[in-house]
């Protein structure tokens, strides 16, 4: 039998280590939060390969026992056939933990024996540099402290919320895990508007860029609501108010987001059904 895993003094196992995965791993093992996972990748990178050679990591274990802590984090369309290989590592007492947009927590459910316990993560990808925002959603099975532990395990990457009905993660993603593409395309934008005013691309590039983080730094450390921040900017009859007359006409850039979070919102449960 392989041997146990540690993860705060409970076992735990990752299915995928790409991305999102990857950093998750990252961050745990810089916490402490686990100690000597498993790892099931197909496609290990050479990361993790080094990690496994200096012994931090189990990688690819071919004998599954019941964990306590199963971590799916693979993508929502591989979901279905990484299910049957997850669920020998899910014995009474596993709390299942799964990233996959789309992936109903019935869904997973069934997949893993009818396992109840399970937490819905929605996590983004300024997870990669520690100012993710993840949001939980538990099952039925899930008890208070399951929720607390899921949290503090998300802590190590950003921000956690929670939502109570399942229903409401398909918003959360079209809003927050999609949410940092709309950001980088604010800044792309941005810095092709400053270049059409005949700025140098790579100097309104840098200009764009410093803006938008230094903007997001603010709101993360409590400055103030958006509302509030953009305000404050605002002179009045100044070049700020200027340009928002334009932003905030109607339709304008409220109702453009509006009408992409819904539709990212119904593609969510298209990939559920």
């Amino acid at each position: 039998m392989s041997k146990p895993v540690r993860a705060g003094g409970a076992s735990l196992v990752l299915f995928g280590a790409g991305r999102m995965g990857g950093a998750l791993l990252t961050a745990w093992l810089r916490e402490g939060s686990a100690s000597y996972p498993i790892i099931q990748d197909p496609n290990p990178g050479e990361w993790l390969s080094a990690l496994a050679a200096k012994g931090e990591v189990q990688l690819n274990v071919t004998k599954p026992e019941p964990a306590d802590l199963l971590v799916l984090a693979v993508k929502p369309q591989f979901m279905a056939d990484v299910l049957p290989l997850a669920a020998p590592w899910v014995g009474e007492n596993t709390l299942v933990l799964s990233i996959a947009a789309g992936s109903t927590m019935a869904q997973l459910s069934a997949g893993l024996g009818r396992h109840q316990r399970i937490i819905r993560v929605m996590p983004n990808t300024p997870a990669l540099v520690g100012r993710g925002m993840s949001v939980l959603c538990a099952g039925a099975g899930a008890s208070a402290g399951d929720i607390s532990r899921t949290s503090a395990l998300f802590a190590a990457v950003g921000k956690t919320a929670i939502v109570n009905e399942e229903s409401l993660m398909d918003a959360v993603t079209a809003l927050s895990g999609s949410g940092p593409a709309y950001v980088f395309l604010l800044a792309e934008a941005m810095a092709a508007a400053g270049a059409g005013q005949g700025l140098p691309e790579d100097v309104a590039l840098e200009l764009a860029m410093a803006t938008v983080a230094g903007a997001g730094e603010m709101m993360w450390q409590g400055e103030g609501a958006p509302s509030e921040l953009r305000e404050n900017v605002t002179s009045p009859g100044g070049t700020t108010a200027a340009a928002l007359d334009v932003l905030m006409a109607t339709p304008g850039m409220k109702d453009l987001l509006a009408k992409a979070i819904a539709k990212a919102t119904v593609r969510g449960k298209e990939l559920g059904d």
